[in-house]
Parts: structure tokens; C-alpha cells; sequence
């Protein structure tokens, strides 16, 4: 809760199940390694990684507007071939999405936001500025960044968002004993990275 009473971070927070590391919920700073696998810092209020332009963009913004105390998100390590998570990243909080859900400006295979609203993409544009260091792999260079914004400026004069995905598509954010596909193929199917095999969807 914030000094005038507001509530910052949602109950049961991180909301989304995710390949990720949580820190310090009252931390200014998330970090996102992409494609690489860093060993975490615990300034910061999440850490992990994104490999993937659409399920994986989706569940870091989810994670981003339920907890208010969060104002930036560095964006580092290696980019994911071919899906490009960071640049969408990049693109969707630059950008926004079009009314077919695409990523404007996305160079991504396929940047389709399904999950998520449109209001819910404003919400990530104004509440954080993306540190784009894309590319930079030093753990220790990392760290520093972590450091030096983990107490810059005041939570989001806002409460918390907490999104529920659509009913038909409430499997794609559980992963709990499951498949973990991430690559989102088309409305009945995912793709797990990992394996290359292809799920529906509802099996996810």
C-alpha cells in the first residue's frame, strides 16, 4: 500500500504463472532477459525471461499493471530468433496494437495480442518506461541498472489492473501441470518452443 493509502500490488501477485523470479513486490524495476537466463537480482520486483511476441508480451504486461509499484522494465539480454519479444516489447509500448490485436510495428512471426485489451495495453504505456538494452548480456552492467532505478519515483497514481483472460482462452495462461506452449499458432492451436509439437488449445 502506498503512503496515501493506495492500494500497489494485487492480492496473490504475480498474477500470471511464468518462467520468472520475483524480488521485491515494492521495487520500481522489472527486468525482462529475453532469450538469456541470467541468476536474478532481488532489487528487482520480477525477473525472467520472454522468448516469445505474443503469450509471453501478454503475460509480462499482465504482470506489469497488477502491481502499480513497478515504473520500468529493462529489457535486456539476447533476442529470441525469429520472434523478436524484445522489439515487439518495444513495439507494443511504443505502439500499441491495431484493432486485429497486432503488435503496431512488430517485426515479430506473430505479434497478435488475443489475451489482453486494448485498455490494458494504455495502461503498460503509461504506467512504465521501458529501458531498452537489448543485446547486453553482463550481469554485473545489469545489476547496476537494477540498482540505480529500483527506488526512482513514486508508485502509479492508479490501483492495480488484474486481468481475466476470456473464458475460451483461460487455458492459455494456466500452466500448472501442463504443456507449457508459448507460441500461439492460431486460435485452436499452440506451439510448445521447447518441443516444436503443436497442442489445441484447450489442452494447453
Amino acid at each position: 500500500m502506498g503512503d496515501d493509502g493506495l492500494i500497489t500490488v494485487s492480492e496473490h501477485w504475480p498474477v500470471v504463472k511464468g518462467d520468472y523470479t520475483v524480488g521485491n513486490p515494492a521495487s520500481r524495476i522489472a527486468v525482462v532477459t529475453l532469450a538469456s537466463n541470467f541468476e536474478a537480482c532481488p532489487s528487482a520486483a520480477i525477473w525472467g525471461s520472454s522468448k516469445t511476441e505474443n503469450l509471453g508480451v501478454e503475460k509480462l504486461i499482465v504482470n506489469i499493471i497488477s502491481n502499480s509499484n513497478i515504473r520500468y522494465v529493462l529489457v535486456c539480454g539476447n533476442e529470441s530468433r525469429g520472434h523478436l519479444a524484445g522489439h515487439s516489447l518495444l513495439a507494443i509500448h511504443a505502439n500499441g496494437i491495431d484493432e486485429q490485436g497486432r503488435i503496431i510495428a512488430s517485426e515479430g512471426a506473430i505479434p497478435f495480442i488475443e489475451n489482453i485489451s486494448g485498455k490494458n495495453v494504455e495502461r503498460f504505456q503509461r504506467q512504465v518506461t521501458m529501458l531498452d538494452r537489448i543485446g547486453l548480456v553482463d550481469p554485473e552492467e545489469i545489476q547496476k541498472i537494477v540498482e540505480e532505478y529500483r527506488e526512482v519515483g513514486d508508485p502509479y497514481p492508479e490501483e492495480p489492473v488484474v486481468v481475466c483472460a476470456p473464458r475460451k482462452r483461460q487455458n492459455l495462461f494456466s500452466v500448472e501441470g501442463a504443456v507449457k506452449g508459448d507460441i500461439l499458432i492460431s486460435e485452436e492451436f499452440v506451439m510448445d518452443a521447447a518441443s516444436g509439437l503443436i497442442y489445441p488449445a484447450g489442452e494447453f
